[in-house]
């Protein structure tokens, strides 16, 4: 994410593979995000000052504006920290700090990082923007999360340098979060329990569950490279038991080990970070 530059990018199991609609690039498939874009929630809620890491909101049952969401496990964890809130992405919480940030701003957020978010034609983005409720591609996910590793700027992904140029760094992109708000991001998803028997220490990362497991999700982060995976079937038909935990982490984790043999520590608090 210094650079932009796409090291590598995997588009389907098998390029011929009619079966898996291998000919489709599901990097650039417009998929429904799940949870993964709730860090971009709270870092608003952070910037406008709607809430800190260490305030207490409430995870019970209750209807935001119309809006009735559920945890995926259908429990409620009652008062949390924020902090507790993203790491055990409870989706009562996200919606009551989509409310309180605004829909709209959410919006022009994520275009501002240079994404393009799809919502059905001839409606309104809504609460169920929080939980996933529109399109986006895995590419536009990765420059997101790239985005936060980089401190709230916005990283242009381009699939190769020019040559010569090394890992050149990219000129000052376009703030879409303050740098505060977004380490504080990264430190909270730092926190987010590894799968099983993997390496976690020093990555930063949200996993993503679509409705009806459909995509399973794994974006992530440490201090040089971002990485993102996507599981599911290009023709979207569910898998029963498909989620970003159990199906996209340990690849997200297993990429980690493979990037690189020594891992980059994430970014220190910035210079006037106030606790």
């Amino acid at each position: 994410h210094r650079s932009g530059e796409i090291l590598a990018r995997v588009g389907s199991a098998g390029l011929l593979s009619q079966a898996r609609r291998g000919h489709v690039d599901m990097t650039g498939a417009i998929r429904s995000p799940g949870s993964t874009l709730k860090p971009l929630i709270y870092a608003l809620a952070f910037e406008q000052g709607v809430a800190h890491p260490d305030s207490l909101i409430e995870d019970r049952p209750t209807t935001v504006a119309g809006y009735s969401p559920t945890n995926f496990d259908l429990s409620f964890q009652g008062t949390v920290r924020v902090r507790e809130a993203l790491t055990a992405s409870l989706n009562v919480p996200a919606v009551a700090l989509l409310d309180a940030v605004g829909v709209a701003r959410f919006v022009s957020r994520l275009k501002r990082a240079g994404t393009s978010p799809r919502f059905p034609a001839g409606e309104a983005p809504g609460l169920a923007a929080a939980l996933g409720g529109f399109g986006i591609s895995l590419r536009d996910l990765v420059a997101l999360y790239a985005g936060i590793a980089r401190g709230g700027v916005a990283v242009p992904l381009r699939e190769s340098l020019a040559e010569g140029s090394g890992e050149a760094l990219l000129p000052e992109g376009r703030r879409f979060l303050s740098e505060t708000a977004a380490w504080r991001i990264a430190d909270i998803l730092s926190e987010v329990p590894p799968p099983d028997t993997a390496n976690g220490a020093g990555i930063a990362y949200k996993t993503g569950t679509s409705y009806g497991y459909r995509d399973a999700w794994a974006i992530g982060f440490d201090g040089r490279h971002t990485i993102g995976v996507w599981v599911g079937r290009a023709d979207g038909t569910p898998v029963p038991g498909l989620t970003g935990y159990k199906s996209a982490a340990p690849l997200l984790f297993d990429a980690f080990q493979r990037v690189a043999a020594r891992r980059t520590p994430l970014p220190r608090p910035p210079r006037d970070f106030d606790p």
